[in-house]
């Protein structure tokens, strides 16, 4: 796979998307966001991929927001293809079936912190700053800043967030529950790596199914959620895994999973 915007490399089940426009703060555009939804599409088909880490180029950002010089000239019924183009490629990342773990090395700002959270796990190094500084030039943000937000942080540090602009440091989005880990920066890919390779000791397909349960059931009623749950959790011993997994703890030794 080639891409004008992205760097694409897969070695032992872990895929790496890399945004390469370093010139940019790896601003995210139109074709940034197609190539985004092209490449994660190919993943989800691809059987020797079963994690993706999601980072950014350079030292200074992850993503430092969506690129102001092709948005600012755009009328509102203009607006709505760049929002929908941002949409398909922000919901195949959040629904897709494998894990998704962004390596946040500096700035994601905006569209950048968008990004991040449509990513399963976040790691970010000690020099990462996060916002949805959409309000200080005159918009708000519209890639699922003001829904994923206020799910992951709460509604409170969410709206403190938003209606401010206010940047935050990685310390205090460890604290808020934006990430999940912060390491100095030279660490930052060999952690996130390190995650990856101990999702690569799970099953594949009952992460698949974790994923499904916890995703789809964010946007469900607590009743229709926990019937879901169940669903899910009953398709877990339609694999081989399932079953793999329970002889392997009752004869005390450490599973081997086929990711079926």
């Amino acid at each position: 796979m080639t891409y004008q915007t992205l760097l694409y490399e897969k070695a032992g089940g872990i895929a790496t998307v890399t945004i390469n426009r370093p010139e940019s703060l790896n601003a995210l555009n139109s074709q940034v966001y197609t190539e985004l939804y092209e490449v994660f599409g190919e993943v989800e088909k691809d059987d020797e991929v079963r994690v993706i880490i999601l980072t950014g180029s350079g030292e200074k950002a992850f993503v430092a927001g969506s690129d102001i010089t092709e948005m600012a000239p755009k009328s509102s019924q203009e607006i709505v293809s760049f929002v929908e183009i941002a949409r398909q490629a922000s919901d195949r990342i959040y629904y897709l079936s494998k894990p998704v773990i962004a390596a946040i090395n500096g700035y994601a700002l905006g569209g950048g912190c968008e990004l991040t959270m449509c990513c399963d796990l976040r790691i970010a190094s000690e020099k990462a700053r996060f916002g949805q500084p959409e309000v200080n030039v005159g918009v708000i943000p519209g890639a699922g800043g003001t829904q994923r937000l206020s799910r992951l942080i709460g509604m409170t540090r969410a709206k403190e967030l938003i209606y401010t602009g206010d940047m935050i440091d990685a310390a205090t989005a460890l604290s808020y529950g934006l990430v999940n880990k912060v390491v100095p920066v030279e660490d930052l890919q060999k952690e996130a790596r390190a995650m990856a390779e101990k999702l690569l000791t799970k099953s594949g397909a009952i992460l698949a199914l974790a994923k499904a349960a916890v995703t789809g059931g964010a946007s469900m009623s607590l009743p229709d959620a926990l019937n879901y749950e169940a669903q899910c959790f009953a398709l877990c011993f339609a694999t081989e895994d399932q079953k793999e997994g329970m002889k392997a703890f009752v004869e005390k030794r450490k599973a081997e999973f086929k990711n079926k």
